[in-house]
C-alpha cells in the first residue's frame, strides 16, 4: 500500500484494484496490476495491462473528479495534438471495497517532464489549443484567487524553512495587488506541473491529470512558466501566449500561493513534490521575469 499523504485517506492497494474490477469490469479483471510510482497527491495510480490505468483517489471528496473528468478529456481530446488519459469506466463506490468513484483511463506512454527540460513550444502549443476551443459546455474550473487563498499562505508562512520568507511575503504582497479577473472564461487544465506532462524523444507527448480542468481564468494555465520552465524558455512562453501584465501578475500568485502552501505540507510525506514546489518558489523570487 502506498503512503498516505493527507488525514482521512482511503486505503487502497492493488488488491483493492482487482476487487473494483471484479465488481465492476469483470472483462479487465484479469489483466496485471501493478502501482505506479509517482510524485502526484490527489490519486493513487495502477497500469492496468499495457494501455489502461486506474485511479484511485485519496481522499473521498476527490472522487468527483472522476466525472469532471469523463465531460472534459474527450473535449479536449478534440483540440489538443498531445495524448490524453481517455476515460474507459467511471466507477462508483464498492461497499467494503473502496468509498469513492474511481476510473479507469487510457495509459499516455513516456516520462514525467523534468523542469528546465520541457519543450516549451509544444507546451504553448497545448495551451493556445485550449484557449481556442469553445469552453462553454466545460465545469467551472480553475485555483483559488490571491485573496481567496491569503488565510491558507499566511498560515503557511512561518513553517517554510529554507526560503527568504520577508521576499515570499513581499511577493505575495504583490500578488494581492494584481487587477481581477475580467470573468472571461477559457478552457483550462488548471494544473500544468511537470508530474503532469509527459515527453518522449524530447516532445511533449500528453497532458494528465484534467480533475481539476473546465473553464476559468487563463492566468490557471501560466503557471507553468515557473513551475515547468526555466531562462529563456519563460520568456519565449510569456511572448508566445501573450497575456496582459495583470494575468500575468494573477498567475504569479497562483503558483505563488500553490508553492508556498504545499512545501510544509507536504515536505515529509512527499519530499519529491515539496522538492519541485520548493523550484517553482526560487523561480518566482528569482527576480523579473
Amino acid at each position: 500500500m502506498t503512503a498516505a499523504l493527507h488525514d482521512g485517506e482511503l486505503s487502497a492497494d492493488a488488491t483493492t484494484v482487482s476487487a473494483l474490477l471484479a465488481a465492476q469490469a469483470p472483462d479487465l479483471a484479469a489483466l496485471p496490476v501493478r502501482p505506479v510510482s509517482a510524485v502526484g497527491t490527489v490519486n493513487r495510480v495502477f497500469r492496468l495491462g499495457d494501455d489502461l490505468a486506474v485511479r484511485l483517489p485519496r481522499l473521498p471528496a476527490d472522487g468527483e473528479d472522476a466525472a469532471r473528468e469523463a465531460v472534459v478529456v474527450p473535449r479536449v481530446a478534440a483540440v489538443l495534438s498531445v495524448a490524453v488519459p481517455l476515460p474507459v469506466l467511471l466507477g462508483r463506490p464498492e461497499p467494503g471495497v473502496f468509498e469513492a468513484a474511481w476510473s479507469v483511463v487510457r495509459w499516455v506512454e513516456g516520462d514525467q517532464a523534468v523542469p528546465g527540460r520541457i519543450p516549451v513550444d509544444d507546451l504553448v502549443a497545448a495551451v493556445a489549443a485550449l484557449r481556442a476551443m469553445d469552453a462553454s459546455h466545460l465545469p467551472e474550473a480553475g485555483r483559488p484567487t490571491a485573496a481567496a487563498a491569503d488565510d491558507a499562505v499566511r498560515q503557511a508562512l512561518p513553517r517554510l524553512d529554507g526560503s527568504d520568507r520577508r521576499a515570499v511575503e513581499a511577493a505575495w504582497d504583490a500578488a494581492l495587488d494584481a487587477p481581477a479577473w475580467d470573468g472571461v472564461r477559457v478552457a483550462v487544465h488548471s494544473d500544468l506541473l511537470p508530474p503532469n506532462l509527459v515527453v518522449r524523444g524530447g516532445r511533449l507527448a500528453g497532458v494528465l491529470d484534467w480533475g481539476g480542468g473546465g473553464a476559468g481564468d487563463p492566468a490557471n494555465d501560466l503557471v507553468p512558466a515557473w513551475s515547468c520552465l526555466r531562462g529563456d524558455d519563460r520568456l519565449r512562453f510569456r511572448t508566445r501566449l501573450a497575456p496582459d501584465d495583470g494575468t500575468w501578475a494573477r498567475a504569479r500568485g497562483i503558483a505563488l500561493a500553490q508553492a508556498v502552501v504545499a512545501i510544509p505540507y507536504y515536505d515529509r510525506t512527499n519530499p519529491a513534490f515539496a522538492a519541485l514546489c520548493r523550484a517553482t518558489l526560487a523561480e518566482l523570487l528569482a527576480g523579473p521575469d
